[in-house]
């Protein structure tokens, strides 16, 4: 099989440097982008790969980052949104006027992929998107209050944005698949990495304490998915537009079969980015 230029974001920590370190051993061109630039840059030279380092929570970064991806990807086979993370209890706001969570996990994302579309449909490329089982357990979308200035909980925007990415996932599917472009989502399971760092987060005694050892998993066995997605071929390997878990099509929260609801997600996840 011939190599694939693969983006990683989020790949300076935990499944995203697992996935990475596995597709560059099976021959692939791997390019990672990372939040933190002293991490960012020890895996990239650990790996001996390109590397960008980027904060979501700042969408002119996100758009420094696509110029900076199409002027080094001459192709982009996979783009892999991973980057993303649960935050404190409280809600914040970017400075882009955004729900911190929403914007990191979801918009962020969404408009890196508007950016290099054209790359990804010259390169007849494949975005995943790293979701979450959050999307069942916590998620509601609510269409008229995406920033979730009406009603905020810190693991309900987290699921939240989860369940937007399978939305994202599916409506990318059906806009591009005829135009050679195919998404896919998927649950990675609970991590052992440094996700949720924020002493107020309510995931942290989870991921910090020795509760982890009981409720986690390695990250390689959560880039396992990624990896099988990234790697093979969609469409052919296995079926796009689709939510996966351990390789596997899964069913995720109802909201994410509503067709209507990811059209308009869609259309307003680009007002947003486009108002002036």
């Amino acid at each position: 099989m011939a190599a694939k230029t693969i983006v990683i974001t989020g790949a300076s920590d935990g499944i995203g440097v697992a996935a990475a370190r596995e597709l560059v051993r099976r021959g692939n061109e791997v390019v990672v982008v990372g939040r933190n630039p002293a991490k960012t840059e020890r895996v990239a030279r650990d790996l001996g790969v390109d590397h960008f380092v980027a904060d979501f929570s700042d969408l002119s970064a996100v758009r420094e980052l696509a110029a900076d991806l199409l002027e080094c990807c001459p192709r982009i086979d996979v783009l892999a949104n991973n980057a993303g993370g649960i935050f404190s209890a409280g809600r914040q706001v970017t400075v882009d006027g955004h729900e911190l969570t929403f914007q990191v996990n979801y918009l962020a994302p969404f408009l890196l992929t508007e950016l290099l579309m054209d790359r990804l449909i010259a390169s007849r490329g494949t975005v995943i998107n790293t979701s979450s089982v959050a999307n069942k357990l916590f998620g509601r979308v609510d269409i008229d209050d995406l920033d979730a200035e009406r009603h905020f909980r810190a693991t309900k925007a987290y699921g939240d944005s989860k369940l937007e990415q399978i939305l994202f996932t599916k409506e990318l599917d059906r806009r591009y698949r005829d135009r050679g472009v195919t998404s896919t989502a998927f649950h990675p399971g609970t991590i052992s990495t440094g996700f949720s760092n924020d002493k107020t987060s309510p995931m942290y005694l989870v991921y910090h304490t020795p509760l982890r050892h009981v409720f986690l998993t390695t990250p390689e066995k959560g880039a396992d998915t990624l990896v099988y997605l990234a790697d093979n071929t969609p469409g052919r390997d296995y079926p796009t537009g689709e939510y996966y878990v351990k390789r596997k099509v899964a069913a995720p929260n109802p909201q994410a079969e509503d067709a209507d609801l990811a059209r308009e997600l869609w259309d307003r996840s680009v007002a947003m980015l486009h108002t002036a």
